[in-house]
Formats: structure tokens, sequence, C-alpha cells
């Protein structure tokens, strides 16, 4: 048995300590913050290659929209599986589209730089960049939507 007087002790602890305690769901402000970096960072670094890139424009035009759709893309699954695991209805077809797009912009985005004229050192870095805007993405998606679901629970 223990004595009582820990037990008085850790409940003044937790008691003075209440106020601070945060709720373990909402993400704490360095997760979401490197989330936003990494999506600025890779969107960004993807654009400026793309704009110092020596291609033709609708090369340019093709890699940036493949950017978008990849990125659309992976917030439409995100947003899916998130509201499945919820109990919220998604229906199979959205469901299968959004993995579809998923799916063909990495593929779309793989062709495009398996084809292209640069050097290995450039299409590496596309597919870096690609990959971390996409990753970043589902983070700050993630990161919205349960700071939103807890705001609301809090009002």
């Amino acid at each position: 048995m223990e004595p009582l007087q820990n037990k008085m002790e850790e409940a003044t602890i937790s008691s003075k300590y209440a106020d601070r305690v945060r709720n373990p769901y909402k993400p704490t402000a360095a997760f979401t913050g490197a989330s936003w970096f990494a999506l600025l960072a890779g969107v960004v670094g993807y654009c400026i290659g793309l704009w110092n890139a020596s291609m033709q424009l609708n090369e340019k035009g093709y890699y940036f929209t493949i950017l978008l759709f990849g990125l659309f893309a992976v917030i439409s699954v995100q947003k899916s599986v998130r509201d499945r695991a919820e109990g919220l209805i998604v229906t199979d077809l959205y469901y299968g589209l959004s993995w579809f797009a998923t799916i063909a912009a990495m593929i779309l985005l793989t062709i495009g730089l398996w084809n292209a004229d640069l050097a290995r050192s450039e299409k590496g870095f596309y597919a870096m960049a690609f990959c971390l805007s996409m990753f970043s993405a589902i983070a700050v998606q993630k990161n919205t939507r349960d700071s939103k679901l807890l705001a609301d629970k809090e009002l």
C-alpha cells in the first residue's frame, strides 16, 4: 500500500498543471509548422526548378499540372480514408477515383521524367520535390482537419 500523502501530492501536482495539459489528439505547433514548411519547400523548390529549366513551355506546363493534380489527389485520398475511418459515408466510386488519381499522378511524373531530356540530378530533384510535396500535403490536411475537429468540439 502506498502512503496517502503520495496520492495527495500527485493530485495536487496534476490539478496545478491541468490548465497546461494539451489534448493529445491536437497536432503540436512544431509538427504543424514543419508540415507547412515542407509543403512550401517542396512546391516552391519544384516551381523554381521548372522556372529555371531549359525546356519548352509545354513541358513546364505538363510538370506543373502533374504537381497540382498530385496535390489535389493526395488530399482527396487523405480525406476519404479519414472519413471512412470516422464512419462517414464515402462512396466506393469517389474512394477509388481518388486513389486512381494519386497513382496516375505518380505514374505520369515517372513516365515524364523517364523520357525527359534532363540530367539525372535534375530528374532526381523533381522526383524528390514531388514526393516531399505529396507527403507534406497529406500532413497539412491531417493537421488542418484535426485542429478544426478539436476546435469544433471545444465550442
